[in-house]
């Protein structure tokens, strides 16, 4: 059911939203769920979360005092906050009232990592058992990203195609060109332009509709 969830999102935003509140539900313990997107040297953007604390708990964070943790995803594929009043939480988690995390990788390169962080109001919430559900969990997620993503460029494609098709056949009407003569003039006008096709083809047709 979970799994049927993830897969029918539509977009890769839409999969984020519906993994975070799957998580809640589906983590033993969980209260809270975000998924961030942690950058070199130590940038964290949050882009799925459940509420406010989680946004709280994940930004406003400098060198000195951002969480230990965060290092350790990038060599590790889990890590769990046993208890945030302990050393390895940091502090504004058991500011937050955030005792226990379970973060999980679910995209990584050498410079960006995408992650999902389970939180709960208990110390010592993720057990071995909570940490094998949501690295199943994490699994589906990913394969859900990766399908949701694919459409979206899919789409986006077909999008730009049609766009392109228009300026050329306006472009054709105007300046008495064929197919390929409209074509070739759209690509040289981008180059020099330095604009890609895309928008040029975009300003074509919004300039067309606007007379």
């Amino acid at each position: 059911m979970a799994a049927q969830q993830l897969h029918d999102t539509a977009t890769p935003q839409s999969t984020l939203r519906t993994a975070v509140r799957l998580a809640v539900h589906l983590l033993p313990g969980a209260d809270h769920a975000g998924i961030s997107v942690i950058e070199r040297p130590h940038h964290r953007r949050t882009v799925a979360w459940t509420d406010e604390v989680v946004r709280s708990a994940e930004s406003g964070h400098t060198d000195r005092d951002r969480p230990p943790y965060w290092d350790d995803l990038w060599t590790a594929p889990v890590v769990r906050v046993k208890d945030s009043e302990a050393d390895d939480g940091g502090r504004m988690l058991s500011d937050l009232g955030l005792r226990s995390a379970l973060s999980l990788r679910l995209r990584a390169d050498r410079r960006r990592l995408t992650v999902l962080t389970a939180y709960a109001r208990k110390p010592r919430v993720f057990d071995e058992a909570a940490t094998r559900v949501g690295r199943l969990f994490t699994a589906h997620v990913s394969l859900a990203l990766d399908s949701a993503t694919v459409r979206e460029q899919l789409t986006e494609a077909m999008r730009t195609r049609d766009l392109i098709g228009q300026a050329t056949g306006i472009l054709m009407e105007r300046m008495t060109m064929d197919a390929a003569e409209a074509f070739e003039s759209l690509v040289k006008a981008s180059q020099r332009e330095n604009i890609k096709l895309r928008d040029l083809a975009r300003r074509i047709v919004d300039a067309n509709n606007a007379t």
